[in-house]
């Protein structure tokens, strides 16, 4: 956690990676370059620890002050075959001295711990760039496992790079020969050695990094200081060897950023405490019922360690199960919420359409990952918008939020609840894989910043009926909201039907009466279509654009750095970003008004677009990618700029 006080800076193209400063030489130390951003990328198999070291390293760039942004990536199974490509694990990281937005196109060091990392990331490495290769593991059959006929070492194929080879496992098990450790015991250190390294190459603070594996393994301390001993080990390599004559300084991002406490959050962190900051401020328990599901699963983790709050959390036998409780916990009074992905939205939909019948606020988090089925669970993808939209039978209209960046995941959940709880409605957020995983400084926001979202509940009779009786009518409505009233059970006086069959209007009665059906049918969809939600706004600062390029969730990033690079390259070019997809800004069909083209990025195969020219009958344009990673800024600008010429 670091505070930043400072005033925000004009955005900086991130299409240039400059020096910022001459090299310098202090004396007794070798030459520090100055850099404005870098992209590392740690690489090794799955039992390897690349995500930890990626973590780790996250948290003390974090704590220094740059701004960044991270991309895991790893296999969906549990341990694929070590030294395979299927197996490999990767941990990118993009940190800067200015506002960035994305993980980064490409790696300007590759920290290989085997031959299956080295190919499996090889083909995003630029020329020139930097190779860390542990040398131990260039074993003639681990070569062969992934088809290296020779050595890439040897043979030439890395001439371009800058390589850097090291034998991380010896070095590391020599560093560690006076712990009583088994040399396999000893070897799983490597991870550490090699984020002392670049933890030397780029300057950062390594007193977080200690303290994380003292609490880490504090029931077993012999482990946790052949960890830092290992870790020292690679600093000390760093400053020691030849191999490495330079290192580099990148500056904390002091000008980018608005004044205030910042810490490290990922998406599905984000998530969780917006969940609780929602219940707080709404006054009422947070209920989660939910089943495992990747890449859902840390919010079940992290709620379930805040009972303190008032949260409770229920890991139910199955995603049917999981929503079903959840809805009884809204009709009980509580801020309830599931969460699941893709296939789980599928196994949730009837439940879905019952709350929408019994009009009861219900969060459903769907973190979506690639599909169809069980499709990529680890990968990411964004095409679950048509079944958030019309995924259930009969008329069955939900509101839908989409988060950003993965700090902006907690400003959409309270938004999500405002909806749920003004509207009594379930609502879909629509987080993906990208944004769960990946992690960004975030303002803790002051408690006065956010939204009352307290709510009345039912306290007697709201009719009077022809014969002068007072009474209460379940179903009467909010003129403004056409919320129906939240009666708690057990409220004397209150007691009402609920059910999936159809209600009467008012009452609550069951009705099989057409007209009846029709009614409800319809007020149900202007419900959901009277929602209050803010205009999209447009960011087109010459005001002279003839092409937009409209985007939604995790989107956002990869878009604005497309937009930059053409912007500062002389291009005219408008965005505008969608956190409301049902319903739509009022404004929207102005926007695409004023212009001649309309370009929509989606990881999917033109979902949005499909609703966009539906609605407003505009020939948008689809731009898609559905390969389980986000989008690259430089390729969006390439089709983005040939959209302007085109």
């Amino acid at each position: 956690m670091t505070s930043k006080v400072s005033s925000p800076a004009e955005h900086a193209d991130e299409a240039v990676l400059g020096e910022l400063g001459e090299q310098r030489k202090p004396a007794g130390a070798k030459h520090v370059r100055r850099l404005d951003r870098v992209i590392i990328r740690f690489a090794g198999d799955s039992g390897d620890g690349m995500q930890l070291t990626g973590d780790r390293f996250t948290s003390e760039t974090a704590s220094f002050g740059n701004d960044l942004s991270t991309l895991p990536n790893f296999p969906a199974e549990i341990r694929a075959p070590a030294g395979t490509l299927p197996g490999v694990s990767s941990f990118q990281l993009h940190f800067a001295d200015h506002d960035i937005l994305t993980p980064g196109d490409a790696p300007n060091v590759l920290v290989a711990m085997n031959p299956a990392a080295l190919k499996a990331n090889i083909g995003d490495v630029p020329r020139g760039a930097e190779i860390i290769v542990n040398t131990d593991e260039f074993t003639k059959r681990a070569m062969q496992k992934v088809g290296y006929a020779t050595s890439p070492l040897e043979d030439g194929s890395l001439d371009g790079y800058s390589v850097h080879p090291v034998p991380l496992t010896t070095m590391t098990v020599e560093a560690l020969k006076e712990f009583e450790l088994s040399r396999k015991e000893a070897e799983r250190s490597k991870n550490m050695f090699a984020l002392g390294l670049l933890s030397w190459m780029y300057h950062r603070p390594t007193e977080g990094t200690e303290k994380f594996l003292t609490a880490k393994f504090a029931k077993k301390p012999a482990i946790a200081a052949a960890n830092i001993a290992a870790f020292r080990a690679g600093w000390n390599f760093g400053e020691t060897t030849e191999d490495f004559a330079v290192s580099y300084e990148v500056a904390p991002a002091a000008q980018t950023f608005p004044a205030g406490v910042y810490r490290n959050i990922s998406g599905n962190l984000a998530l969780s405490y917006g969940l609780i900051a929602a219940s707080k401020q709404a006054d009422l328990p947070l209920y989660l019922g939910s089943y495992p599901i990747t890449p859902a699963s840390d919010i079940l983790h992290e709620l379930s360690k805040h009972k303190n709050f008032g949260v409770r959390t229920f890991q139910a036998e199955d995603e049917i199960a999981g929503i079903g409780a959840a809805l009884g916990a809204a009709f009980g009074g509580s801020l309830a919420v599931t969460t699941t992905s893709g296939p789980g939205v599928a196994l949730k939909s009837e439940t879905i359409g019952l709350a929408v019948s019994l009009e009861l606020p219900l969060l459903v988090i769907d973190i979506q990952r690639g599909g169809p089925s069980t499709g990529l669970p680890t990968k990411t993808e964004q095409a679950d918008l048509l079944q958030a939209m019309y995924g259930r039978n009969g008329e069955a209209p939900v509101p839908i939020v989409a988060p950003r960046t993965p700090a902006d995941c907690f400003d959409a959940a309270l938004e999500a609840a405002r909806i749920a709880l003004t509207y009594r409605t379930p609502v879909l957020l629509l987080s993906d894989g990208y944004l769960a995983n990946g992690s960004e400084p975030w303002r803790i926001p002051e408690t006065d910043e956010l939204p009352d979202l307290r709510v009345q509940f039912a306290q007697g009779p709201n009719h009077t009926l022809d014969d002068g009786t007072e009474a209460f009518w379940p179903y009467k409505r909010d003129p403004q909201t056409l919320a129906r009233p939240w009666a708690i059970p057990g409220t004397p006086g209150l007691e009402h039907r609920i059910g999936g069959i159809e209600k009467q209007d008012g009452t609550g009665n069951i009705s099989y009466d057409p007209a009846n059906h029709d009614f409800m049918v319809r007020t149900r969809q202007a419900k959901v279509d009277g929602i209050d939600v803010p205009d999209v706004e447009v960011d087109d600062p010459s005001g002279e654009a003839t092409t937009l390029v409209l985007g939604w969730g995790s989107t956002y990033g990869p878009v604005t750095a497309a937009v930059r690079r053409l912007r500062a390259a002389g291009e005219n070019i408008a965005q505008a970003h969608l956190r409301h997809l049902n319903p739509f800004p009022h404004n929207l069909g102005t926007v695409l008004e004023q212009y001649d083209k309309v370009v929509i990025p989606e990881m999917n195969l033109g979902q949005l677009a499909t609703l966009v020219r539906a609605r407003y009958l505009v020939d948008a344009h689809s731009y898609n990618q559905v390969n389980g990673m986000p989008f690259k800024a430089e390729q969006l600008a390439t089709a983005l700029k040939e959209a302007i010429d085109g």
